[in-house]
């Protein structure tokens, strides 16, 4: 289904973006990879020739438009009208609201809300006239329930989850064949703990538990082929986005208690050490972080979503026995009545023998 499509994923020099590119690659797809980091673009592009695909660094940064827009004409002109859009480049501070300076705050905004618009934008350019093609926007449970000390990275998330439900409904309107789909993630291991600014002393962690990058792109991959409004990847997702519409006051505390140690690790932070929030950390970072030995190449979760047909299927058949096993009892127990009635004798009214009383 992905044989020879086009492909444009940013982001895609590590991590999520990196892993989900080498998953288009791999399933046939031509693909641009867009990013600021040329380093790990080239990385990517020699990962998906080697597999036999087709790769294209066009190095970008999304928070600029015209950057983006020119990345897209030079895919296009290389590789062909884009099918597939996907939204993934991030950028996210680790710190307490009152020490993140404002340009840092604008500069991590720019990338993550504004970069997804800049992308939107220069997809629809391209896919209205042809009114096809498909954009994922990778989202985050984070789109529905904020935590602490990633308030910049939050906010442009929920903005996203605005911005994209805002979108579709405009597609609707104009009968567009455009698909708009979003994928909220779980916590990845990807490399964005050791190169994301932070102004805490000591390292920063995905709150547990923790998924391996393929997993998201395996995900993404397949919102690419079988668009749905949203996909929630990881058990984790699911129970914070739920536990978000009933108890958010609640969510409100138990983060207040457990939301900063849970993302900090006990490693004091290295002083002075690169962070990609202004320009890309040199060399090829790729898709995996540090935490390879805790995190998980599985999630039953993608699983059941991904056969949900067929597990709904089962779970009707199963209801339908039951309904079947109840509607059988029922009928059993007014045979059973019915045939109690034609056994039962006439009832006999006791004699009632009325005494005259003398006084």
């Amino acid at each position: 289904m992905l044989r020879d499509r086009v492909v444009l994923v940013t982001g895609a020099s590590a991590g999520i973006g990196r892993a989900t590119a080498r998953a288009f690659g791999r399933a046939g797809a031509r693909v641009g990879l867009l990013a600021r980091g040329r380093d790990g673009l080239e990385a990517a592009k020699r990962e998906i020739e080697a597999d036999g695909g087709r790769a294209l660094v066009v190095p970008a940064d999304v928070a600029d438009f015209g950057q983006v827009e020119a990345a897209a004409e030079t895919v296009e002109r290389e590789l062909g009208p884009i099918d597939v859009w996907v939204n993934n480049a991030m950028a996210t501070i680790f710190s307490p609201f009152v020490d993140i300076a404002p340009e840092e705050y604008r500069r991590a905004t720019e990338v993550t809300y504004l970069g997804t618009v800049h992308g939107t934008l220069a997809a629809l350019k391209r896919m209205r006239g042809r009114n096809r093609g498909t954009i994922v926007q990778v989202g985050s449970a984070l789109a529905y329930r904020a935590i602490p000390l990633q308030s910049a990275y939050c906010g442009a998330k929920f903005a996203v989850r605005g911005f994209t439900d805002s979108l579709r409904s405009e597609l609707l309107h104009d009968r567009s064949r455009v698909r708009l789909t979003m994928v909220q993630l779980s916590a990845f291991n990807t490399p964005q703990f050791d190169w994301a600014r932070t102004h805490m002393p000591r390292r920063a962690q995905p709150v547990p538990p923790i998924f391996q990058p393929e997993v998201a792109a395996e995900a993404i991959v397949r919102a690419a082929m079988h668009p749905r409004r949203e996909v929630w990847v990881g058990f984790p997702a699911v129970k914070t986005i739920l536990a978000q519409k009933i108890a958010p006051g609640l969510l409100d505390r138990l983060l207040a208690r457990m939301g900063y140690e849970g993302q900090i690790t006990d490693e004091p932070e290295r002083t002075g050490r690169p962070d990609n929030l202004d320009a890309p950390v040199p060399g090829d970072h790729g898709a995996h972080g540090r935490f390879d030995t805790r995190a998980r190449d599985r999630s039953w979760q993608v699983l059941a979503s991904r056969n949900r047909t067929a597990l709904g299927m089962g779970a009707l058949a199963l209801l339908a026995a039951a309904l079947g096993f109840a509607g059988r009892n029922s009928t059993g127990r007014k045979r059973h009545r019915a045939e109690q009635r034609q056994l039962r004798l006439p009832r006999v009214q006791p004699r009632v023998l009325h005494h005259d009383r003398h006084v």
